[in-house]
This record gives C-alpha cells, sequence and structure tokens, in this order.
C-alpha cells in the first residue's frame, strides 16, 4: 500500500514540477529531459512513471477534469438544491477549480493557440469536454424548467449565458493574469437568479 502512495506522491510532484517546465518553455520547446532535469532523476526514472510529455500534459489535464467532473456530480446530485441552486454551485465549482487551476490554463491556452495558429485542429478531447461541459449545464437547466423551478426559457441561450462566464474566467486568469474571478462568481449568482422571475 505505501508503494502505491508513494508513486502516487511522486507522480504529483512530477506533474507540478513539468507545469513548471510547460510555463517557462511552451509546450513545444519542454523536453522529456527538462522536465527530468527539472524534477532532479534522471529520464529512466521519469520513464517509471510516464512514457512521453504528451502523455504528462495530458495527464495534468485529466486530473482537473476529473476533479471539475466529480464536483459537478456531486452537486447534481444534491437532494436539497433546487435548480437554480444546483447551476449556481456548479458554476462556482467551475470558477473556483480555474482559480486554483490558473498555471494549467495558461500552458493549455497557449498550447491551443499554437496548434491553431499551425493549422491544426485542437485536441478533440478538449472539443469533447467542452461540449459535455456544455451539455450538463443545458440539461439542468432542462430539468429546472421541467420541475418548474426556471421559467420557460431558450436553453440555448442560457447554455450561451452560463458558459460564457466559464469563458470569461478563464480570460481574466489567463490572458489579463488575474489571481481571482471573485466578481465572476457574483455575476454567475445574478445570470442564474434571472432564470426565474419573482
Amino acid at each position: 500500500m505505501s508503494i502505491v502512495v508513494e508513486h502516487e506522491k511522486r507522480q504529483r510532484e512530477i506533474l507540478e514540477k513539468a507545469l513548471d517546465v510547460f510555463i517557462d518553455e511552451g509546450y513545444e520547446n519542454a523536453t522529456f529531459q527538462k522536465i527530468a532535469d527539472r524534477c532532479a532523476i534522471t529520464r529512466t526514472t521519469l520513464y517509471l512513471y510516464f512514457r512521453n510529455k504528451k502523455e504528462i500534459f495530458n495527464y495534468s489535464i485529466k486530473q482537473l477534469l476529473g476533479k471539475v467532473e466529480k464536483d459537478i456530480l456531486d452537486v447534481k446530485e444534491n437532494q436539497e438544491l433546487n435548480y437554480r441552486e444546483k447551476i449556481t454551485a456548479v458554476l462556482l465549482v467551475i470558477l473556483e477549480r480555474l482559480e486554483e487551476s490558473r498555471r494549467l490554463l495558461s500552458v493549455i491556452l497557449k498550447f491551443l493557440l499554437n496548434l491553431s495558429q499551425n493549422d491544426v485542429c485542437p485536441d478533440n478531447r478538449v472539443r469533447r469536454r467542452t461540449v459535455r461541459l456544455r451539455h450538463i449545464l443545458a440539461t439542468m437547466v432542462i430539468e429546472g424548467i421541467r420541475a418548474g423551478e426556471i421559467d420557460p426559457i431558450n436553453v440555448r441561450a442560457a447554455d450561451d449565458l452560463l458558459y460564457g462566464i466559464i469563458e470569461a474566467a478563464i480570460f481574466r486568469l489567463v490572458v489579463l493574469k488575474r489571481t481571482s474571478v471573485g466578481e465572476l462568481k457574483h455575476s454567475a449568482a445574478l445570470a442564474v437568479g434571472q432564470l426565474k422571475t419573482p
């Protein structure tokens, strides 16, 4: 058991230091050797944890998205909340995870911008995750309408509004280099509050 715990601990340390390399060097210029050097281990040892830098990068993204999805599912299953409260809680969870992961977000955004500048389509996994998140938000709005807790509205427009708050947070954290999106948390609550007229 302690071997597994030690392995996972070392893996997290490698991911954190690899993130520093990606930030300093950019994804394209980061190498497996530079990551090993930053971790003060040999490349051979690094291979015990990851096959290549792409796997390290993808694992970092997968960890972030896995945490977000777990948090969202926990909120969706909370029977004590009405649908407007659930949607607000989901947005707040996402905004908090984005704040915690702003360093990783900057690397992801640079990576995606580099892909698009080289006429390569961004990774399909990113697109699928985006569609999935939008689907979760739209489903919650639809369920809220069916439950009579949200006024009948254009679901696509509501989804665009809610997802726009997430996009604004990414822009503020990565492009504007803010450390917090607290004002957007208030905007999220205000936007969701408008889904039902008093």
